[in-house]
């Protein structure tokens, strides 16, 4: 059984840094793309950046040269490094993964098979 567990949200003022980790477990594929995905209230879930096992990384434009996918094999941990926060920035962001590459491009959340609880972002200006 899968499981993504998320945490490291909270509330920061605009300018901040917060640093997301997601913890998997049951998930031992040797190829896998994982990613962020974030919704705030009354919107789409939408692609903030992914990671493959070869360590492709992709990123949303809103959030390019701010926010920075990692991942600790070793760990079997996803983070994502989140600085220069902006109030558009709040939602809930969510872990996701799945057993193959990533597509190199944007990602659509109908393509991941496995999904953290989420955890709460909220910028404040």
């Amino acid at each position: 059984q899968v499981l993504l567990v998320e945490s490291g949200g909270g509330s920061v003022q605009a300018g901040g840094s917060l640093r997301l980790s997601c913890a998997a477990s049951g998930f031992t594929y040797s190829s896998y793309c994982m990613g962020w995905f974030r919704q705030a209230p009354g919107k789409e879930r939408e692609g903030v950046a992914t990671i493959d096992s070869d360590s492709i990384t992709n990123y949303a434009d809103s959030v390019k040269g701010r926010f920075t996918i990692s991942q600790d094999s070793a760990k079997s941990t996803l983070y994502l490094q989140m600085n220069s926060l902006k109030p558009e920035d709040t939602a809930m962001y969510y872990c996701a993964a799945d057993p193959r590459y990533c597509s190199g491009g944007l990602e659509d959340q109908a393509d991941f098979g496995h999904w953290g609880q989420g955890t709460q972002v909220t910028v404040s200006s």
